[in-house]
């Protein structure tokens, strides 16, 4: 099971994060890095809309969006192709959404995460992604 580790200087204030690439699963757009953020409450992993656009991608249809803050959102769904720092390639079908005022691009869901192993360990700010 490939894995990486990453260490920030704060991981508690910043999150488990990491650079991605992102690209169509046919591989014909230009992969686009972003920072992604590793979201256990996100559902599904979710795109900013303006990443997508700069792919090139054209959506595969829609689907009903719930956030802290909105309930049946309807957003555009993508296939993705995610390469992590370690060359572990991760397609899957992405929700296009704003994601203003982010630092962050991506975030990747459970969807993903349900293959993965995850280790969060604060005392040393650092984190463990094996697929």
């Amino acid at each position: 099971m490939p894995g990486l580790t990453v260490q920030l200087a704060d991981l508690q204030a910043e999150g488990p994060r990491l650079e991605v690439r992102l690209t169509d699963t046919a591989g014909a757009a230009a992969p686009t890095a972003v920072d992604a953020l590793i979201d256990t409450g996100a559902t599904v992993t979710v795109v900013a809309n303006q990443v997508l656009k700069r792919l090139g991608l054209s959506p595969i249809g829609t689907a009903l969006v719930h956030t802290p803050s909105s309930t049946n959102v309807r957003c555009y769904k993508y296939l993705v192709r995610l390469v992590l720092p370690n060359g572990v390639g991760l397609e899957t079908v992405a929700i296009g959404t704003p994601l203003r005022g982010q630092r962050i691009q991506c975030l990747i869901g459970r969807d993903l995460l349900k293959n993965a192993v995850f280790v969060y360990t604060g005392q040393t700010n650092t984190f463990t992604l094996s697929f």
